[in-house]
């Protein structure tokens, strides 16, 4: 068997092999799971704070979603820095009707890293006097401010939110 021939037998079952490897794959993908097809499911991209409305996922935001929303500002009590940023208010209703919430509706807002989570309602979170708002920190994580007396304070803010969680009864 000459050089050529050899070489032309490994390219055709080169090429074999890539046909395969090919098919299978475009077969995989055709292919779908049932609880996939079964539910039209939103899936939150990586670093975004997800928002579920009695326990179903409703949507998902990252700070660079916020940036056509209308920024708030307030002066903090506590150091007398001005804290910038979107009402909760807003944020929540960018997934959420708000025909859906009632006054007494609970809102969660959580930071699992930081093992923190404020507990809100509906009617404070609507209360523009209340001030509740993302703030970017300084390491570009959402952090919950406000002038409530129970989140007026660096301590008490809710910094690195990775979840929003509401409940309507």
């Amino acid at each position: 068997m000459t050089q050529s021939k050899r070489i032309l037998i490994a390219l055709v079952i080169l090429v074999v092999l890539i046909g395969l490897v090919l098919g299978v794959d475009a077969l995989r993908r055709t292919q779908t799971r049932p609880d996939e097809t079964a539910q039209d499911i939103p899936t939150p991209a990586p670093g975004s704070i997800p928002i579920y409305l009695n326990d179903q996922l409703v949507g998902a935001f990252a700070p660079a979603d916020l940036e056509e929303l209308q920024m708030i500002s307030f002066v903090d009590a506590e150091e007398g820095k001005t804290q910038e940023g979107w009402s909760l208010r807003d944020v929540v209703l960018l997934h959420v009707q708000e025909q859906d919430l009632s006054p007494g509706a609970a809102v969660w807002v959580t930071s699992t890293s930081r093992d923190k989570k404020a507990e809100l309602t509906w009617a404070e979170v609507q209360d523009p006097d209340n001030w509740l708002m993302f703030d970017l920190s300084g390491r570009g994580t959402l952090k919950l401010v406000s002038v409530l007396e129970r989140l007026d304070t660096r301590d008490e803010w809710i910094q690195d939110v990775d979840r929003i969680d509401i409940s309507v009864q």
